[in-house]
């Protein structure tokens, strides 16, 4: 994989030889309800992510966000069960062809929770980040190879002879990532990816994903800081109450009223709002240091 590590606020451009046409992921007029549910969880969504996009998805509680990801990985409603109207494409094959661990040989999906994606088939923290690849077939010795880089990659090599369930909750999420990292994954579904860690582990992993990213892989990313996904992401998708009310680049975004009122906005946006400055807003800190010092010159 070796993916470049750059830096999590370079160039966020899908990468050089990248067809923007292709798509890695497509809604199609999609609506989702999960089993007994009296309302829908999503409802008439749209969207279509290009191959070597960086994408986050924002929204209130409820509004749809960790359901996305479920139905892009297949498990709404393969193992969710629930009732599905409309299409699902993903990496230009329809939900309903493939199932669960077929798709696992191509799309990763970290969950919010990382201990509910823990194996516990494996007494070892290697063992497990190579459970996945071994479960698809791949060699003993390019398992031990994925094994170390995506060890390598989120900082947790020192841990090869620990026990998973004696991890903490960053370490599990951690171990977690890598174990998708070890699938090589061309799209990664992740929902909240840095909850349990810390400022410095949090910006260890973005650095990673830049990296990831940088490569051409494919990143859908549920966030509520706002502040990281307008740094991070050249592209928001926000929800409210299974709907998307707003799809584009950060600065058109976080400058609609309707997402100021039902999502919220970036501190650096709230602040130029409040002191009386014109829109459009900054969303990022470095245009919010522009836009405040050309009004102290």
């Amino acid at each position: 994989m070796g993916p470049d590590r750059g830096g999590a606020r370079g160039d966020r451009r899908p990468p050089r030889g990248v067809a923007l046409s292709s798509t890695s992921l497509v809604f199609e007029n999609v609506s989702y309800a999960y089993e007994e549910a009296a309302r829908e969880a999503v409802s008439d969504i749209s969207l279509s992510i290009a191959v070597g996009e960086w994408v986050g998805v924002t929204g209130p509680t409820n509004a749809g966000k960790s359901t996305l990801c479920l139905l892009a990985m297949g498990l709404a409603p393969h193992f969710f069960g629930g009732r599905l109207k409309g299409r699902v494409v993903v990496l230009e094959k329809d939900s309903r062809e493939l199932s669960v661990i077929q798709r696992s040989a191509e799309v990763g999906l970290l969950f919010q929770n990382p201990f509910t994606q823990i194996s516990g088939a494996r007494e070892r923290v290697d063992d497990e980040v190579g459970f996945g690849p071994e479960c698809h077939g791949v060699s003993r010795l390019e398992v031990a190879a994925r094994v170390e880089e995506a060890m390598a990659l989120v900082g947790i090599s020192q841990l090869a002879a620990r026990h998973p369930m004696d991890l903490s909750g960053g370490q599990l999420q951690r171990l977690a990532l890598a174990g998708l990292l070890a699938m090589r994954p061309k799209l990664l579904l992740l929902d909240e990816p840095t909850s349990q860690l810390d400022p410095a582990g949090t910006a260890a992993i973005f650095d990673v994903l830049a990296g990831l990213h940088a490569s051409g892989i494919t990143i859908v990313m549920v966030e509520h800081r706002l502040e990281t996904l307008c740094e991070l992401c050249p592209r928001v998708v926000a929800m409210v109450a299974g709907r998307i009310i707003a799809d584009g680049p950060p600065d058109d975004v976080f400058n609609r009223e309707a997402v100021q009122l039902r999502v919220g906005s970036p501190v650096f946006t709230r602040l130029a709002r409040e002191a009386g400055l014109s829109p459009p807003w900054p969303v990022r800190l470095r245009d919010a240091t522009a836009v405040f010092g050309r009004r102290l010159a």
